[in-house]
């Protein structure tokens, strides 16, 4: 057992999320206490409706998330998030959700997981795509057959992956930036990255793509940051000697 203060204190100061900036709806750290007590982790992409019915039923007290409760803002506490949340507590389930401070931490962070997972050292990586002043990714001096780190991509990310081929097919500058980076594609062509390793983006994406004559690769916005979350909750089991569980909840996208 160990206590829920204890470990989002913990959380906080690893990311450093009062330091990085994010999106308002992110509300980035502790979004809702449960009795103070935690036993088992759940982690998951996404603290929806089902997610939270499966962090109960897998018997966690507390669910770690990268996309928290509030994304559409101020609402009323009615109709599913009244469902969501008076079904979290009545069970006794604390919630506490890190978006950009997990996409951007060189150890636990999405983006630096992805790239040890296709065989990239994230420490001769240098940082790369700024929100607010703050880098999210990495960007990679690497040789690799493109059709190479597709296939990798593929295996780290256990999902298909859309490749548009617009640039070289040996790389010679790769840049990670998980989730919904896709509309970034010119700043990354003017970066001279020739491919690029994203979750998602608008359909317009693919066609500046080629014409900008980069490699774009989708791995989709839920496959390519599950890696953040089941690291983090790795950590916080073996820091305070709790179990944990990964919500797997796959969204399509």
């Amino acid at each position: 057992m160990a206590l829920l203060a204890d470990i989002v204190t913990h959380v906080d100061r690893l990311l450093r999320t009062a330091e990085i900036p994010d999106y308002p709806g992110a509300l980035n750290g502790l979004q809702l206490e449960n009795s103070g007590r935690v036993t088992r982790i759940a982690a998951a992409v996404d603290a929806h409706f089902p997610v939270v019915e499966k962090a109960i039923a897998a018997g966690a007290d507390l669910l770690l998330v990268h996309h928290g409760l509030f994304w559409s803002g101020t609402q009323p506490i009615t109709g599913p998030l009244h469902r969501k949340l008076k079904l979290a507590m009545d069970r006794d389930l604390a919630i506490v959700s890190q978006h950009l401070p997990l996409d951007a931490h060189p150890q636990f962070g999405n983006n630096a997981l992805i790239a040890l997972a296709l065989g990239l050292d994230p420490l001769q990586a240098a940082p790369a795509f700024p929100f607010k002043g703050t880098p999210l990714g990495w960007q990679f001096e690497v040789e690799m057959n493109r059709d190479v780190l597709v296939r990798r991509l593929r295996k780290a990310i256990d999902a298909p992956v859309q490749l548009c081929p617009g640039g070289p097919r040996t790389t010679r500058r790769i840049g990670i930036c998980s989730g919904g980076a896709g509309s970034e594609i010119a700043a990354v062509a003017a970066a001279g990255i020739d491919t690029f390793i994203t979750g998602e983006g608008p359909h317009w994406s693919y066609t500046a793509a080629e014409e900008l004559g980069v490699n774009l690769l989708y791995g989709g916005h839920y496959a390519t940051e599950t890696f953040g979350v089941r690291a983090l909750a790795a950590h916080l089991a073996a820091e305070f000697n709790v179990e944990w569980v990964f919500i797997h909840h796959p969204t399509g996208r």
